[in-house]
């Protein structure tokens, strides 16, 4: 895991998320998971940011051409994860990063009550 941030990952936490508050970072699995608030909400991998999507906005993130975080390991056949990508016109646009957080945040914390409910 890496010890240091990479420029993109800084970026992404002191550029594009400056005016939000409650976000922190995390090294995880050769990328990182950032959290708002102590929920995980959105991944870095492969210099790319992915955010957490559901069926209540998934349509949206396709209308707008973005892909699914897919991962490969070994001889493992592609899996893709609910987080997709933030495009850079996206990040460009403080109060729809805002929404986005906000949305792909309450995403989280819904999918982390129904698991504690099990």
């Amino acid at each position: 895991m890496p010890t240091q941030l990479t420029s993109f990952a800084e970026y992404i936490l002191n550029v594009i998320f400056h005016h939000l508050s409650g976000i922190t970072i995390r090294a995880m699995f050769g990328g990182y998971g950032l959290y708002k608030d102590g929920v995980v909400f959105a991944l870095i991998a492969d210099e790319k940011l992915y955010f957490k999507v559901d069926e209540s906005n998934q349509i949206w993130y396709e209308s707008q051409g973005s892909k699914p975080f897919t991962y490969a390991k070994g001889k493992h056949k592609p899996t893709t994860m609910s987080y997709w990508e933030v495009s850079e016109e996206m990040m460009g646009d403080e109060e729809l990063i805002k929404k986005l957080v906000n949305e792909s945040y309450q995403i989280s914390l819904k999918k982390k009550k129904v698991k504690t409910n099990i």
